[in-house]
């Protein structure tokens, strides 16, 4: 039996976000297949993992949590996989892959992936890469740009540029024309943006964003907006498409409230008030999978991500809004209505971490080479070094 670590939290705005989703994806794993084991990343920066934390009810108060379940951290022992507890009284657990379900900055950026890519853990989902580009707005849209992928008009600065040069700034905006939308660049769950049809409001926007992010985006304001989004499921070589769906909206834009809070039960993004499939033509649909596979290609998508699109009602064009490299739910509620189940969902996310460890095994990254053995020093001088 695999022993499958799941490991959420963080300390991103989008932090219960990412319990929710834990919670589901512990759910859907199959008992009779894997041993299925919770690390909880606190705000505190912290690992705990308990058999208690599999259960929703276990985080109503999070500071209980710290005082009462077991610190612990993952480590690499004689080529196996451990989570230890710090304290000496308590036994190690032996994990053999980690699936992150985790969302927003210092987790889904990549810090995450590039944590277990130091220990050599199996994990799947995007790496670092994927994920760095994929929490970045601006390096996105200028990947996107590069492929000649379909995105609205937009620019973007520092919020010290537009503080020192704001007049400038604004003109360019006006040219961009009214309304804008104004985006923090690394955040997600819609925090922190706004829509502004007038120069005061883009002010206060910017303002705004500025608490989330040093960098800004201003993009041109889909006025006839539909919101469609597409899940991408495979690794580099292997990779298809879900049915659409459309997201309801009670605001003029996709916000918090409107994704988490469509009621009273912990459900994440599946709560959410939606179309799906989309009521959308065959033709559209094709073209709107056809721009997400291409989008989880170049912007090295690996795992289930989850593509988001603009629809322009008023001239029937799409355009490729984000990528969400480990997205609410694992976007489960798309596959499912793809004829794929939450449980088969968990087997292939589990199979591609198989994969991808066994690919990087058959890979040269390093030479067995000592160089120090013959490195002489000096005691007072310089030695110059080259690679």
């Amino acid at each position: 039996m695999l022993k499958v670590a799941v490991l959420f939290g963080g300390d991103s705005v989008e932090h219960e976000v990412s319990i929710i989703s834990a919670m589901q994806a512990m759910a859907a794993c199959d008992d009779s297949k894997y041993k299925v084991i919770p690390i909880y990343l606190a705000k505190n920066h912290k690992f705990y993992s308990a058999a208690s934390l599999k259960h929703i009810e276990a985080y109503k108060d999070l500071d209980l949590i710290e005082k009462t379940v077991p610190q612990v951290s993952v480590v690499k022992e004689n080529q196996k996989f451990f989570i230890k507890p710090l304290s000496p009284l308590k036994q190690r657990t032996e994990i053999d892959l980690v699936i992150p379900v985790v969302h927003g900055t210092h987790c889904e950026d990549g810090s995450i992936a590039g944590f277990l890519e130091t220990l050599g853990i199996p994990y799947s989902g995007s790496d670092v890469l994927g994920g760095a580009v994929g929490q970045d707005k601006v390096i996105m849209k200028q990947i996107l740009e590069s492929a000649h992928l379909p995105i609205v008009d937009w620019l973007w600065f520092f919020d010290y540029e537009f503080h020192n040069d704001k007049k400038s700034i604004l003109e360019k905006i006006d040219k961009l024309g009214y309304p804008v939308v104004i985006k923090p660049a690394n955040l997600g769950s819609s925090v922190g943006i706004s829509v502004a049809h007038t120069e005061k409001e883009l002010i206060d926007a910017v303002d705004t964003a500025s608490q989330y992010d040093v960098k800004i985006v201003i993009e041109k304001a889909v006025t006839q907006l539909r919101e469609l989004n597409c899940s991408v499921l495979g690794y580099y070589d292997q990779r298809r498409a879900s049915v659409l769906e459309e997201v309801m909206k009670q605001d003029s834009i996709l916000s918090y409230d409107n994704k988490y809070k469509g009621n009273s039960k912990a459900k994440g993004m599946a709560s959410a008030s939606r179309h799906c499939p989309a009521k959308v033509s065959d033709a559209l649909t094709k073209e709107v999978q056809a721009y997400a596979l291409e989008a989880f290609r170049v912007l090295n998508g690996a795992g289930v991500c989850r593509i988001d699109f603009l629809l322009d009602e008023a001239t029937g064009k799409v355009y490729v809004n984000e990528i969400n490299t480990i997205p609410g739910s694992l976007s489960f509620y798309l596959w499912e209505a793809s004829g794929l189940s939450f449980n088969k969902l968990m087997d292939e996310l589990v199979d591609i971490a198989i994969k991808r460890t066994r690919q990087k095994n058959k890979m040269i990254f390093s030479y067995t080479t000592n160089i120090l053995s013959n490195y002489k020093s000096n005691s007072g001088s310089k030695t110059k070094t080259s690679r």
